[in-house]
């Protein structure tokens, strides 16, 4: 995967509202109203990164999630870390009580909560 250019980033930020630019890094700060609403969020995330074969940077502050991604293959931003944050953005925090699931593409995945 290569590295976009300038003008293809700017072009592939527009439409993800709330993320921003942070050097080689995408980055986009998810609040949420308890810690464990914000765990459950990661833990969704982390469906998500492993089905895409691809992981954000997760730094968790109490009801507060960051995510920062980027190729650290590529040592900046290609294509794959805008495809993660279009599908982050569609995951949604895991049900409260009982058995999870989450559709990810053609993968499936089975969690307790």
């Amino acid at each position: 995967m290569t590295r976009l250019s300038e003008a293809q980033v700017e072009r592939a930020l527009k439409p993800l509202t709330g993320w921003r630019r942070e050097g080689d890094y995408i980055t986009k700060e998810f609040r949420f109203p308890t810690f464990l609403a914000g765990i459950r969020f990661v833990d969704a995330v982390a469906l998500v990164a492993e089905a895409q074969e691809h992981h954000p940077d997760i730094h968790v502050v109490w009801t507060t999630v960051t995510l920062n991604i980027q190729t650290h293959d590529e040592g900046g931003l290609t294509k794959w870390d805008f495809d993660l944050a279009r599908a982050i953005e569609r995951t949604s925090p895991a049900p409260r009580r009982g058995l999870g699931r989450l559709r990810v593409s053609s993968r499936e995945f089975l969690y307790t909560t």
